[in-house]
């Protein structure tokens, strides 16, 4: 088995983007949130762990997530799972004192974990100790006993590098091109990044279908939502947004964001703190 290197004390990143969390200027308030990068031999497979922490809530802090097109797995003492991209919005209620220490895979990196299309894991959880047997519910039990968040990190990255996975070039490739979604506002429709990829239309949904788990169209609106999210907090006029993300008209981002986010556009402004439309 290989072995493993915990992060070094420079790859813990405060994280300062919380996109896909409503309302993230609260939360950081409520509790404490980092990144670690991952050891050489998982780079090609997992962004980052992540570790969340909050002690002695005076009451219950409900966090409302609006995810990525990535899979997670999430270790804590109320629950311990696999989760697929889910569509939709979900939640996480903290009480008292606890820590999350979490495992986002790259889009399409879970592919050679899973051993078959992602698309099956799309809006599931699924236990650790269902998907890797015997060996993930010990891993579920070695981590919830290791205090030290680091150390707890490095159990996992032993885990993961023992089962072997293997290279697959199709990972990189998906990765890459969710990438290019993210970061390039102008990609607002299939089409556009088919061209972009050099693969047909066609190819390209097999592509995410089997290695990021939803379709490309879903992963754009997905981070043209995240992108809103942010902008309208900063008061930016709704129809001028609209039209910079691609969307037909107004209503039509009004309509996804409520879906989304769990309230229309206004409310999320009032609620983030900008009085903006």
């Amino acid at each position: 088995m290989a072995a493993i290197v915990p992060p070094a004390p420079e790859a813990r990143l405060v994280e300062t983007r919380q996109r896909g969390w409503v309302n993230p200027y609260a939360a950081l308030d409520a509790f404490d949130f980092v990144r670690h990068a991952p050891s050489p031999a998982l780079a090609a497979y997992v962004e980052h762990f992540w570790v969340v922490t909050w002690t002695d809530l005076a009451e219950p802090y409900e966090q409302r997530i609006i995810s990525h097109p990535s899979v997670n797995m999430t270790i804590t003492e109320d629950f311990h799972r696999i989760a697929g991209v889910i569509k939709g919005g979900f939640s996480y209620t903290m009480r008292g004192s606890g820590r999350v220490l979490g495992t986002r895979f790259r889009p399409g990196g879970f592919r050679p974990f899973l051993g078959g299309p992602v698309s099956d894991l799309s809006d599931r959880f699924v236990e650790v100790g269902e998907m890797f047997g015997a060996a993930g519910a010990a891993l579920v039990e070695q981590v919830l006993a290791e205090p030290d968040s680091r150390a707890a990190i490095a159990l996992v990255e032993t885990f993961l590098l023992g089962l072997g996975p293997a290279e697959d070039p199709l990972v990189h490739e998906a990765a890459a091109l969710v990438a290019l979604v993210e970061n390039d506002m102008s990609v607002t429709r299939v089409d556009e990044l088919a061209a972009r990829s050099g693969l047909s239309v066609r190819s390209l949904q097999r592509l995410f279908r089997d290695y990021v788990g939803v379709g490309p169209k879903w992963v754009i609106r997905r981070f043209r939502l995240h992108e809103a999210a942010e902008r309208i907090h900063r008061g930016l006029d709704l129809a001028t947004l609209a039209a910079e993300l691609g969307y037909t008209d107004q209503a039509h981002l009004t309509r996804d964001f409520t879906g989304a986010v769990g309230m229309p556009p206004a409310a999320y402004a009032r609620l983030t703190g900008h009085a903006g439309s």
